[in-house]
């Protein structure tokens, strides 16, 4: 079975890199191959780098509002290169009401403080699959 990709991006100016860095640790140790894209990226650099990369999911980790700014634009590119690729948020202001948002968006999912791990390894694992069988 092949091994899941996963890119972990933080957009904008958003500098708080600990969730991002935790949470590809975490991918990582449940036996995914995680590209990390780092800080200060913008959604053109993201979907490249998706692309380049042959990723099966985008997570996009924040700690600023800019995720909402940048959704629209992420998933709009995403469209436009015909980059089937789910794109999960997550980070510590990701409220009830930005998720649902985010969904309606077209993100895959959004994970909130009070996210386990076990649950956001399920979800991208979930999502993964669900891509491969397309």
């Amino acid at each position: 079975m092949k091994r899941v990709k996963v890119l972990i991006a933080i957009l904008g100016l958003d500098q708080h890199e600990v969730g991002a860095v935790a949470v590809a640790r975490i991918l990582r140790d449940a036996g995914m191959e995680v590209i990390y894209a780092g800080r200060f990226n913008l959604p053109t650099g993201v979907v490249k780098t998706a692309i380049d990369e042959d990723v099966d999911v985008i997570g996009i980790s924040c700690h600023s509002w800019e995720y909402l700014y940048y959704a629209d634009e992420l998933m709009e590119l995403l469209r436009k290169e015909q980059a089937e690729v789910p794109v999960v948020v997550g980070g510590s202001v990701v409220t009830p009401g930005d998720a649902r948002e985010l969904k309606e968006k077209g993100i895959a999912a959004a994970f909130g403080p009070a996210s386990r791990p076990e649950e956001m390894v399920q979800s991208i694992r979930e999502l993964a699959a669900a891509r491969a069988a397309t």
